[in-house]
């Protein structure tokens, strides 16, 4: 019998790498699967640290499950669009759309691989942050195009370097993608700078690609501006959905809403139809999620508050980082993360992938290290704040009493 032919990974999985759910998770995995607990502290994923879904959610798509068996339109049920649309009439400056202009998918992450792929042709550059939610990156790669990292700056509350945009667009630099509240720090970024990134791709004719999923976690006086509000003269594909507002990130129920002139796009965008079209349509039970969510009681507002939950765990640990010898945090002014920095006098470290490992050995901790966002220097690590406060505040102790004594 002849041997079967070996069977490598594709080469367009090259450059294509999701640290949260890497090596140290599969390692996280042998540990639990040997009667260890392991604090997940890697994936945003309300459901486990205690974050019920909300009834009224659960309600309707229990009620919708008997009839909702068949597929939909392939863009999503019109009722959800629709409430998608309301929900966006009262963002202030929010471009005007209508239903044919607002796609489901089965997450954020469908439909950013839906639009890359619509979008980029070999050598074609994206102007992704770093540090960036890493999906952008794996699959501008895995399009085709080539993502080029800008730099946020941590001293300025990590806003985009507009300088750093600027000295990165070349001929073929095709879009900028724009994360806000954004993954991993936690900045909310500031009209001036938005307005800034606007004109940019006004200046070099950019589509803009903004992920606002977070875009109603915000604490104390941040304000979310949506990135469509300021630039509403250009092209702009605005991705959020119900994972992370909602806690429901198992329902994998996102949207895509295009606002802007589209006329110089129209193949573009007969791409994304088709691509929406060749998956047939989104998870129906969770499009009515959608409409459910978005015409509900909001109960995010109550978790943000100074009293609330989220705002409380942000404290604990942007405090609690700060008071560790040689660890510094900005102050995350949105979403559900912290982004400490590990002075390099203090902490000597030079692979943070092997000291989030070590961590996840000795403490049963397991977090991201900030190379896994495409940050380029191995000092930083992502802290997610789900935890309920004791749990978080026993972590970061043990953080902390982890790098007293570690060395590479």
């Amino acid at each position: 019998m002849t041997a079967p032919r070996p069977l490598d990974q594709s080469s367009k999985l090259r450059n294509v790498l999701y640290e949260i759910r890497g090596a140290a998770l599969t390692e996280a995995q042998r540990l639990e699967a040997a009667g260890h607990t392991i604090l997940k502290l890697n994936t945003g994923n309300p459901a486990i640290f205690g974050f019920e879904a909300p009834h009224q959610i659960v309600r309707d798509m229990l009620r919708a499950v008997p009839t909702a068996h068949g597929y939909s339109d392939s863009r999503g049920i019109v009722e959800a669009r629709r409430a998608i649309v309301s929900r966006y009439e009262n963002v202030p400056g929010f471009p005007a759309f209508d239903v044919d202009d607002v796609y489901l998918g089965n997450g954020v992450s469908e439909l950013i691989t839906m639009t890359t792929q619509a979008l980029l042709d070999e050598g074609d550059e994206v102007l992704i942050p770093a540090p960036d939610y890493p999906l952008w990156t794996a699959m501008t790669s895995l399009s085709g195009g080539t993502p080029v990292h800008y730099l946020a700056d941590e001293q300025n509350g990590w806003q985009p370097d507009l300088d750093d945009i600027r000295a990165k667009i070349t001929p073929q630099t095709k879009a900028i993608v724009v994360i806000n509240p954004n993954n991993p720090t936690g900045a909310v970024y500031t009209r001036e700078v938005l307005e800034q990134i606007a004109q940019i791709a006004r200046e070099n004719s950019l589509l803009i690609l903004s992920d606002e999923i977070y875009d109603r976690i915000v604490f104390d006086e941040a304000e979310h501006i949506s990135m469509a509000s300021v630039a509403p003269d250009l092209l702009c594909l605005t991705f959020n959905g119900l994972s992370k507002t909602y806690r429901v990130a198992g329902y994998r129920s996102g949207w895509l809403v295009i606002t802007g002139p589209r006329e110089h796009a129209r193949g573009f965008l007969e791409g994304i139809q088709l691509l929406a079209s060749t998956r047939l349509c989104a998870n129906v039970p969770a499009q009515h999620a959608v409409l459910a969510a978005l015409t509900g009681v909001q109960s995010i507002d109550h978790l943000i508050e100074p009293e609330g939950r989220l705002h409380e765990q942000r404290d604990i640990a942007w405090e609690g980082l700060n008071a560790i010898p040689g660890v510094s945090c900005v102050k995350p002014q949105g979403a559900l993360y912290a982004f400490p920095r590990l002075d390099p006098e203090v902490h000597e470290i030079h692979d943070d992938k092997r000291l989030i490992y070590d961590l996840l050995v000795s403490e049963h901790i397991l977090m991201v290290e900030g190379t896994g966002f495409n940050w380029p220097t191995p000092d930083h690590l992502r802290v997610v704040t789900l935890p309920e406060p004791r749990v978080l505040s026993e972590a970061v102790e043990r953080l902390g009493n982890f790098l007293a004594s570690y060395r590479q």
